[in-house]
């Protein structure tokens, strides 16, 4: 049987501490190809570069640095890098946790969403610490074992998982679903040396209003996060509540006789 292909990145830069964790921990599993941001590209979420070149330079064997975020680099591995598809795509280890609103947020979990696009099994993978020491020792070992796994079972198509594993890991595995907003934004103004106007984006969060199945709460409790995302975000009960709004919309807008309708 060949040797699967896996696909790392990440959106902390291809030299990132995380990302080479996890490479050495893949390569007894199969064929690793990293293409990574060059540079950290923390928040980037899914977005695209489109107004000039996404540059790529090859630094290693199936190393490619590219200057972009880290859903250009999955564009481009998918469609020009690699021969054909790898067998799973993994995004990190992200140098700080993902889970709840982070999620829409996170450049991690955007590189994992674009492969989940793409039909590709994705798995996007963070440390939850704040300090500045990172053990990414129990997250790469852990993956060892997720990915055989994820390649021995599959996932459903178009979901990911998003694995948040806090330093302080006791063990203990939860499945869980996505956190609410647990966090008030903060802005803290300024202004530099030529009296222009800036302001700092932090985050103050309420412990009291985490729920009990999601991931922050398991975070929080020491154990270790598996949320799976869907690609799809259809609100699938509103289908039924919205269906008479066409009708309601169409009688509303539609032009008198006097008005013909485009002009």
């Amino acid at each position: 049987m060949p040797m699967p292909n896996i696909l790392i990145t990440n959106d902390d830069g291809i030299h990132a501490p995380g990302l080479r964790a996890l490479a050495v921990a893949m390569r007894d599993l199969g064929m690793v190809t990293i293409v990574a941001p060059s540079a950290e590209r923390s928040a980037s979420a899914q977005s695209l570069t489109l107004r000039h070149p996404i540059y790529c330079d090859q630094i290693a064997e199936r190393e490619y640095a590219i200057e972009g975020t880290p859903a250009d680099g999955i564009i481009v591995a998918l469609h020009a890098l690699l021969p054909q598809k790898p067998d799973i795509v993994i995004s990190g280890i992200n140098r700080g946790g993902n889970a709840g609103e982070n999620v829409y947020y996170s450049g991690t979990v955007g590189a994992a969403m674009e492969a989940a696009i793409n039909d590709v099994p994705a798995v996007a993978v963070s440390v939850v610490y704040r300090g500045r020491e990172f053990d990414f020792g129990p997250a790469a070992r852990f993956m060892h074992s997720l990915v055989p796994l994820i390649l021995r079972e599959g996932l459903p198509q178009g979901v990911l998982l998003n694995v948040n594993i806090p330093q302080d890991w006791t063990g203990e595995i939860r499945i869980t679903r996505q956190s609410s907003k647990i966090s008030r934004n903060v802005l803290i103004p300024g202004s530099d040396p030529r009296g222009r106007r800036y302001f700092w984006l932090s985050e103050q969060q309420f412990i009291e209003e985490i729920e009990p199945d999601t991931d922050h709460m398991a975070i929080r409790s020491g154990a270790l996060s598996i949320t799976p995302l869907e690609i799809d975000h259809t609100h699938l009960p509103s289908l039924e509540h919205l269906a008479r709004w066409p009708k309601i919309l169409e009688e509303s807008w539609a032009p008198s006789p006097a008005q013909p309708k485009g002009r």
